[in-house]
């Protein structure tokens, strides 16, 4: 799996944990369907928002089917998403991951360098580029548009340099992903949603963009690979700046937008997004807090973003998924309720040594931590790692909060 989006069960309350697996598998089962049983690898968390968003604007476009037995649902059956914004979010999908292996193949990235897995790898993501767009034009989507934004892209990347406004390189992704939400208005009939819908979509892209920038750059920067921040010569805190105005861009947009039921939509476009953003600045090792130089920007912040804490750390409001405050470094924990967020995730790492780290992997085994926290902090190096919640699906060892209470 790939995208930013990674909730875990126990951050998604009253029944939307189930949703969100219902519009995973949904859209699984639609690449299948669609495309053959190879393109399920395209499957990404991400793409599904896409039949969220459709589903949450119309009960019409809420539909379910029967699947079958699946080794990632303990081989239980199950009902799963269906519709026209399942097979969009497929279309989608397998676009994303067209452009995801073209990427690689540029970069010559591990297994990429050989060129027989070139070749390969090239023959699949052209396949599945002309897929996603005679899909995405069956649906009514303007799938040579989409292809036509993924050439923009490049062409962005090859012109910039130092000085470059980084935006000018998102705004291609960014046009993208607003087009396909804008789209799920018109599937689901609400034409006074697609505005909104765009600007949010736009904005999403912008982060996504960002914060893969963000996770890869130190990587890329040892290969010598391309990567947007370096290009333009954008720091972490102005990456950082962006992201947090975006997220909130998505907020104020969706509050614009009329739905049927939007609490899934809210849980993953507001709280999962915020989080995603400390998330991947925390792994790539950067400090959490934005440095803004308006001394008057923090007060017209949302409920969802930082606020200063009695201890001098920062905090989250409860009403959006807050993990609580911290003076020395972020926790990292899922939610307030359970003690998932010991031993804290500090910046710089603070490592241990044989005993003590044993002790702290013990601990994190006991607690669920290596499968539902998101990230951990390594048991003897102290660095950022990511959680295993995709490989748990089968069962509700992720519920960390009734069992970590030790």
């Amino acid at each position: 799996m790939f995208g930013i989006l990674r909730p875990c069960r126990h951050t998604l309350s009253d029944g939307l944990a189930e949703e969100w697996m219902s519009h995973m598998c949904g859209l699984c089962l639609a690449l299948r369907d669609d495309h053959g049983q190879a393109s399920r690898i395209a499957t990404n968390y991400d793409g599904l928002v896409v039949s969220v968003l459709t589903a949450a604007q119309s009960r019409d476009c809420a539909g379910t089917r029967r699947a079958g037995r699946c080794p990632l649902r303990g081989m239980r059956g199950a009902e799963v998403a269906d519709g026209s914004g399942a097979h969009l979010a497929a279309a989608v999908s397998l676009m994303l991951a067209s452009a995801k292996i073209t990427d690689h193949i540029e970069d010559g990235d591990g297994p990429y360098a050989r060129r027989g897995v070139r070749a390969l790898a090239g023959k699949v993501a052209a396949r599945w580029r002309r897929d996603a767009r005679e899909a995405g034009s069956g649906l009514g989507f303007d799938g040579a548009e989409l292809v036509a934004v993924v050439d923009r892209q490049r062409e962005a990347e090859g012109a910039a340099g130092p000085g470059t406004d980084v935006l000018t390189v998102t705004r291609p992704t960014e046009e993208a992903t607003g087009e396909a939400f804008a789209h799920t208005a018109v599937l689901a009939g609400r034409p006074g949603n697609v505005e909104p819908l765009r600007e949010a979509g736009r904005l999403f892209g912008r982060v996504a963009h960002l914060l893969d920038a963000v996770e890869d750059r130190e990587e890329d920067r040892k290969k010598n690979a391309w990567n947007p921040l370096t290009a333009t010569g954008t720091g972490p805190g102005r990456a950082r700046e962006l992201c947090d105005d975006a997220v909130l861009g998505v907020r104020l947009a969706l509050e614009e937008a009329e739905f049927t039921d939007d609490r899934l939509v809210r849980a993953l476009l507001v709280k999962e997004l915020h989080r995603a953003v400390d998330r991947s600045f925390v792994h790539a090792g950067y400090p959490q807090e934005p440095h803004h130089h308006d001394p008057h920007r923090r007060q017209h912040h949302p409920p969802h973003q930082r606020r200063r804490g009695d201890d001098g750390g920062y905090a989250y409001d409860e009403e959006y998924g807050g993990s609580g405050s911290g003076g020395g470094g972020d926790k990292g924990g899922c939610c307030r309720s359970c003690s998932c967020g010991t031993p804290e995730l500090r910046y710089p790492p603070k490592p241990r040594g044989v005993l003590g780290g044993c002790a702290a992997a013990l601990f994190m085994c006991c607690t669920c931590q290596f499968c539902c926290r998101d990230p951990h902090p390594g048991p003897w190096t102290g660095k950022a790692r990511d959680s295993w919640c995709e490989a748990c699906e089968c069962c509700d060892c992720c519920n960390c909060c009734n069992c970590c209470d030790l």
